[in-house]
């Protein structure tokens, strides 16, 4: 499976509207350069993002090397346009990567995504949407709807670090043999619990 990068999207940090978040890193915006990408580290003592130049506020329960890329695909934001009926830009979700011609739900977790010359990330697990996403989008029962849609996106740490631009790339490869994907995971974990790693070994 084969894809590319359409935009690289940056944090421009804004006042979130929900309640006790203060400034938050999910306004982002895409950015017409290459982006250094390494592992960030441990989740709250880190650098946070893997993309240099990004920012992410809440760092209880945003990034770190499980969450070190969000990806997103531009076919799933134009679902969300037909759905909500508005436009949806590239990094609206708050996505590092808006991709096209992926099938990002469908990701194998632990797949490796070679992109450009030597990047390599792996998916993780999808996106768990927030009260911040809520305020971001301004739409009713948004947690909820977002949730039931499944078309979560997918964190991905990094393997191999690199730089990232728009048009490069995206070639998937090793898909472990468990063939678990992000949709399912995310389906097993929100639904019955299922940790991402029991239903990797129940797979087995």
């Amino acid at each position: 499976m084969s894809g590319k990068i359409l935009t690289v999207n940056l944090a421009v940090p804004m006042r979130s509207t929900a309640k006790n978040v203060g400034i938050t890193g999910i306004n982002k915006r895409p950015v017409d350069r290459p982006v250094e990408v390494r592992a960030p580290g441990p989740k709250t003592t880190g650098l946070h993002s893997g993309l240099v130049g990004d920012q992410i506020f809440d760092v209880a329960h945003h990034g770190g090397d499980d969450q070190a890329v969000y990806a997103y695909a531009r076919e799933d934001l134009d679902w969300w346009e037909q759905e909500l009926g508005r436009q949806l830009p590239a990094g609206m979700f708050g996505e590092n990567l808006t991709t096209l011609g992926l099938d990002v739900n469908g990701a194998v977790l632990g797949e490796l995504w070679h992109i450009g010359s030597s990047l390599v990330l792996s998916p993780t697990f999808g996106r768990i949407p927030c009260a911040t996403f809520q305020a971001r989008m301004a739409e009713p029962r948004w947690v909820k709807r977002f949730t039931m849609a499944n078309r979560t996106g997918a964190y991905l740490r990094v393997v191999t670090p690199g730089a990232v631009q728009a048009g490069d790339s995206v070639t998937v490869t090793d898909r472990p043999a468990h063939g678990v994907t992000i949709a399912e995971a995310f389906a097993a974990y929100m639904v019955d619990r299922v940790e991402p790693e029991e239903l990797i070994r129940q797979r087995l």
